[in-house]
């Protein structure tokens, strides 16, 4: 095998460039030992070990005295094919020279902006390179170098053509399609070249600079002599700096500014992410392309996400002097297609037109088990990648335990309608693509008594740090002790209450019990159980991994209108319950209750936990042990809403415009019922309150006429407001999930003795032919829309991979 120390020097001849290297090769050889030496002397070739080039051009021409493809006592190497000669490099480094004074001008910004060394061959990377740009006629695609008058600009990359008149300038005399591509080029897209350059590209103008301006530029793949109001001092001063770009969703930071953490969804601009290490190793000792490329392939993304982006749309963008700008398109491709597989770029209700992906990942048929966020997310991704898609459902709706109800005169979400943190959530970016509004939910919150009196705001404060003072012992105890030593969420809150009040000595009023109940029920709705059920240990296991940061908001036209439009053009087939799962054989087999019969290579399972727990689909072979334990280890929890729409809004003579209030519950028993009031139509004139039944409510209602919901709740409202007369709701409707056949559950939770992990195990594909998604299989997002949607999109990365 040749090394790769030698492998260059096999393509010497085709790595000249210019017509006069190419004459240079051609000289007759030299007879004798005199000749040889004189040749020796008149032409020295490149010192560098394995560059190809024996006769060096010198590309800069800046001296006089340039050697340009003659002799010169050194030749300076920035990549194969490109080089300056000892002449150039004195004309701008020594200080009696003409072009020192525009060298010492360029180091003195890049040392002000940048981190890395001001050399001179920076400088002729970064200064004097010519620009190299693609013919954008479809039957051409050639490579031209410009000449060095001509400043490459992203609207010229995007419309340049072969021989085009440039400032009046033609870049590269009559050249046209039909003139053959320069030497150079071929070998630019060689493993070897990469290894072969000096210094990494750093791009000029890059549309990710406005979202980096904390950082030095040269760290995260730009240019410090193009890079706009650079603020180091938030390095090393600030602990959070938010950057927010001018015109862009304030929801939109793809990006972690310097000394910020614990942010959903963000990667360091300035370092490679495990993933993209593996999946590009070559860019592992240096990766200043990959980083360059990476972030403005997001910053570009983020500016403009209504349309596939694609290579031609980001090419442009990429402005770098020199041979490498070729070397970064074509990379670009690669790590456009990575991205788009993963759900970085080209996700949410993206249509695409073409797929997305190369021909190779066309070859596969998925069916997809369950019209859900899940189920969506995933057919949404793997169709627009170019994939055969195929969705049954068992309703006869879509959208799975996302039911928007409208019969009150104003969007209910049945099931969710909610986003917890709206920063990088793709809720937020599906909105932002269909210019849906979301409204923001403000934190104002009254708790109310029964017999209308307002609770004081200093005792609601108090008991919610005495809470959470609680909730803090809990953590602390669980730090030590394994599943086997794990005990229920609301046994060791009482016990460290009761702890607490007898070392303590304080006594609280019975007020202040009461109000301590109120953020007990909180916390029974945010786990969809009663706290018996719930495990100590890992009742708030993903609050361990990054969170979505920011607003709460309230979907006022529902999540239906983002699931309808991730379903358009889908193959969806409603009313066909699947009745088992056969993958013994090289395709999977699928059969629905009526006995039809689907086949495909790859499977996705999104049904609720619930029926996974109940069995519901028979898989052949049966599920390995490790994952049914994992199933039977979480808990699929419970909740309930009603909603009652009335003649007139009577709760705003004592909560106008909160988005909500709490109902201070009587006793620790009740305090499942309806504690908090949310007004679906703050500022408008519907007149909708939506409430929640968690906990012991769940049990307490599920065998209750709907019209006795009903009595307790106006029982409820009627003590809340009891200064006033409260009317009869003209209509209403209740939520029976415990009793939805084809959900029997709201989301998950971690039960006592189960872990975390749980997540993880029951999202593990079965020999790379069955995978599930759902909220169940999400660990870091459980419990939500966002999380079931990320899970699809997830599988669908791992289906179109493998």
């Amino acid at each position: 095998m040749r090394s790769a120390r030698q492998a260059p020097s096999a393509r010497s001849k085709r790595s000249t460039s210019t017509p006069a290297a190419q004459a240079s090769t051609k000289r007759k050889a030299p007879e004798t030992e005199e000749e040889e030496e004189q040749v020796e002397k008149k032409f020295r070739k490149c010192e560098k070990a394995g560059c190809p080039a024996t006769y060096p051009v010198c590309f800069a021409s800046a001296s006089e005295r340039c050697a340009k493809n003659g002799y010169t006592s050194r030749w300076y190497h920035l990549s194969c094919g490109e080089h300056f000669c000892n002449e150039c490099f004195d004309h701008y480094y020594r200080s009696h020279k003409e072009g020192y004074e525009k060298y010492t001008s360029w180091k003195r910004l890049w040392t002000e902006n940048g981190k890395s060394e001001p050399s001179l061959k920076a400088f002729m990377a970064d200064q004097q390179l010519p620009y190299w740009v693609q013919c954008t006629r479809p039957d051409c695609g050639k490579w031209r170098q410009l000449t060095k008058e001509i400043q490459l600009t992203a609207s010229l990359a995007a419309t340049y053509r072969c021989g085009m008149k440039l400032n009046n300038i033609k870049s590269e005399g009559p050249d046209q399609c039909s003139q053959p591509e320069d030497m150079r080029v071929a070998g630019v897209a060689d493993s070897w070249w990469h290894s072969m350059l000096i210094l990494p590209p750093l791009f000029k103008e890059s549309p990710a600079n406005p979202f980096l301006t904390a950082y030095y530029p040269d760290c995260v793949g730009m240019s410090p002599s193009s890079s706009h109001a650079h603020h180091h001092t938030a390095l090393m001063h600030v602990s959070v700096c938010t950057c927010l770009v001018p015109g862009l969703c304030p929801y939109f930071q793809p990006f972690y500014q310097p000394n910020e953490c614990g942010k959903a969804l963000c990667v360091r601009p300035d370092m490679m992410e495990l993933d993209e290490l593996y999946e590009f190793p070559e860019f592992s000792r240096d990766p200043t392309m990959y980083l360059a490329l990476r972030n403005l392939i997001l910053a570009v993304w983020h500016r403009d996400c209504k349309e596939a982006l694609t290579p031609q749309k980001c090419a442009p963008h990429v402005i770098v002097r020199g041979l490498v700008r070729i070397r970064c398109v074509q990379e670009l491709n690669r790590v456009l297609h990575f991205m788009t597989r993963k759900g970085l770029i080209n996700t949410g209700t993206l249509l695409a037109k073409r797929p997305l992906l190369p021909e190779p990942y066309h070859n596969k048929k998925v069916l997809v088990i369950g019209a859900g966020p899940s189920g969506l997310a995933a057919a949404r991704q793997l169709q627009n990648f170019g994939m055969q898609v195929v969705v049954l459902e068992a309703r006869e709706r879509i959208g799975g335990r996302v039911w928007d109800d409208s019969s009150l005169g104003v969007t209910v979400g049945r099931g969710a309608q909610i986003v917890n943190g709206c920063v990088n959530n793709p809720i937020a970016l599906m909105c932002e693509q269909l210019g849906v509004r979301m409204h923001k939910l403000r934190e104002r919150c009254d708790l109310i008594q029964e017999g209308g009196q307002i609770t004081d705001p200093a005792i609601d404060k108090r008991m919610d740090f005495h809470f959470n003072a609680i909730l803090d012992v809990v953590s602390e105890w669980r730090k030590d002790k394994t599943q086997h030593h794990d005990a229920p969420l609301g046994e060791k809150i009482q016990e460290v209450y009761k702890t607490f009040l007898q070392e303590s000595g304080i006594q609280f009023s019975e007020l202040e019990e009461k109000v301590l109940q109120f953020h007990l029920s909180n916390l029974e709705y945010a786990c969809a159980s009663t706290l018996d059920q719930v495990s100590a240990r890992s009742w708030d296991h993903n609050e361990f991994f990054a969170q979505f940061s920011g607003d709460h908001t309230l979907l006022t036209e529902g999540y239906s209108t983002l699931l309808h439009k991730l379903a358009q053009d889908l193959n969806i087939h409603l009313k066909r319950p699947v009745k088992s799962i056969n993958y013994s054989g090289d395709v999977v087999k699928v059969t629905t209750s009526s006995g039809t019969q689907y086949t495909a290579q790859k499977v996705l399972v999104t049904v609720p936990l619930a029926l996974l727990q109940k069995n519901v689909i028979q898989f052949n072979p049966p599920l390995p042990d490790r994952k049914l334990k994992a199933i039977h280890s979480l808990g699929a929890g419970i909740i309930e809403k009603i909603a009652l729409q009335f003649p007139y809004r009577f709760w705003d003579s004592k909560v106008r415009g909160a988005d909500y209030f709490g109902h201070v519950p009587p006793s620790p028993e009740k305090r499942g019922l309806f504690s908090v009031f949310y007004d679906m139509t703050p500022k408008g004139d519907q007149c909708v309150l939506m409430s929640v039944i968690t906990g012991e409510g769940v049990a307490m209602v599920r065998d209750l006429e709907e019209r006795e919901v009903v009595e307790l709740c106006m029982n409820v409202l009627r003590e809340v407001f009891k200064e006033q007369e409260v009317p009869d709701p003209l209509k209403y409707f209740i939520t029976h999930w415990s009793k939805d056949m084809w959900s029997q559950m709201s989301y998950s939770f971690v039960k006592t003795g189960g872990s975390g992990e749980a997540y993880d195990i029951i999202a593990e594909d079965i020999q790379g032919k069955v995978f599930f998604a759902g909220e169940a299989t999400n660990r870091h997002f459980p419990q939500t829309v966002t999380g079931a949607y990320l899970s699809g999109v997830r599988e669908a990365s791992k289906i179109a991979a493998l």
